[in-house]
Order: structure tokens, then sequence, then C-alpha cells
């Protein structure tokens, strides 16, 4: 890396730690994220047959705190060392403009959701206003999880391939994809438990619901159908 380059009194070997710091957490970030992002698939899935389901959607949303609670530390922790004026991570640069004030509502609503949705696990379909919760939170993740996917399509793919490609890695990187690796298996691991634990709370909501596709169901598919067709757009427009 040129010297010009380097903060004042930076040490490069230091410059080079921590770019390689800076590297390794936004490759930690897009792993979780296409992890999540499979789960969210799977969870939406589940609402499409709801009643049938149910105890899919238990253990899919539940399984979500896992990663969920990796992708906040670590776009937490870039977001930190940015404002905290870290050098290295201000030569990467700040989070889109959009994004840094999509992402703590993105954050908010799934919490929301997840929240909601394992207090209802425990109490039934009865309290109306948890039910409204949960549905008006699922509606406002679905708007912003639009808005992130299709942003962040084009991007996260070639971060995953670009760490897992093993004829270049070098020998901290291979260490270190094994830790991300490592993490979100661990991650899904700790989730699973309570997860399987929540099971039986799926014959509470016996009987509630209608029969075959929900409402919901059918809207979160048109949704995920025009961000696969926006996000395809983009990456065409890119490549051009």
């Amino acid at each position: 890396m040129p010297m010009d380059s380097l903060s004042p009194g930076e040490d490069p070997e230091a410059q080079a730690r921590g770019d390689s710091g800076v590297a390794g957490n936004e490759r930690l970030t897009a792993l979780t994220g296409a992890v999540l992002l499979v789960l969210f698939a799977a969870e939406i899935v589940t609402v499409v047959l709801l009643r049938g389901l149910m105890p899919v959607h238990f253990f899919v949303g539940v399984l979500l705190i896992g990663p969920m609670a990796v992708k906040t530390a670590s776009t937490g922790w870039r977001f930190l060392r940015y404002y905290a004026r870290d050098p290295v991570y201000r030569r990467k640069g700040p989070p889109r403009p959009a994004m840094r004030v999509l992402s703590p509502l993105l954050l908010a609503s799934t919490l929301a959701v997840i929240a909601s949705g394992i207090a209802l696990a425990g109490t039934g379909p009865a309290p109306a206003v948890l039910l409204r919760i949960h549905v008006i939170s699922f509606l406002a993740w679905l708007a912003l999880i639009i808005v992130h996917v299709t942003v962040y399509a084009a991007r996260v793919p070639k971060v995953i391939a670009d760490d897992w490609r093993r004829r270049t890695a070098r020998r901290e990187q291979r260490t270190g994809r094994r830790a991300r690796l490592a993490v979100n298996v661990a991650a899904l691991a700790a989730a699973a438990i309570p997860a399987v634990a929540m099971l039986p709370s799926a014959a509470l909501w016996a009987g509630w619901g209608e029969q075959g596709v929900s409402g919901f169901g059918i809207l979160a598919v048109v949704a995920i159908a025009i961000t696969g067709v926006v996000s395809a757009t983009r990456r065409r427009r890119r490549r051009l």
C-alpha cells in the first residue's frame, strides 16, 4: 500500500492489520447476512401456509436470533469504529447515507417481529394487541428488507466468493474464514436450543386461522419476486 495513504504516525504493519480487520468485518457481515436471508426466506414460506407450518414458523423465528445477534454485533462494530474515527474504518468510508437511516429501522422492525412472535408463542393468539404488533412490524420489516436486499444483492455474493476462493487466499484469510464460519455455526447451534424448546407452543395455535394460503403470505411472495427482479436488473446494469 502506498505510503502516502498512511495516517500520520501510523505504522505500516499496524495499518495492514487494521485493513485486514476491516475486510474480516465485512466478510463476517456478508456471510451472516446470507445466512439470515436464507432463514428469512424460509420464514416467509411458512407464512404462506401458516396453519400447516406453525411449528416450523416458531422454530425458524427463534433460530433467527443467533445470526441476528452476530450481524448486529458486526455492523454495530463498524459503525462504532467509524464514528470513533478509527483510521482504518475511516479509510473504508461511511455506510451508504440511505442505509444509515434504514438499517436502524430494519433492526428495530426485525426485533419487534421476533419479540412479538416469541411472546405470541407463549400466550397463543388471544392477545389481539400482540398479534397486531406482530403483523404491523412484519409489514414494516418486509418493506425495509426489500430495500436492504436490493442495495446489497450485487455486493454480498462477491464478498463471500472472494473470501472462499481457496487459490488466492492468504493464510490469515483462511484462518479468518474458518473463524467466521464457526461464529455462524455456533450462533445457529445456540439459537437451536430455545427453538426446539419452543416447538410445543405451536399447540396453543391449533385451530387458529384459515385453511390454505394466507393473505400476508401472498403479499410476502409477491414482494420477494419484485425484489428478485429489481436485484437482477441492478446486477445487469453494473455489468454493462
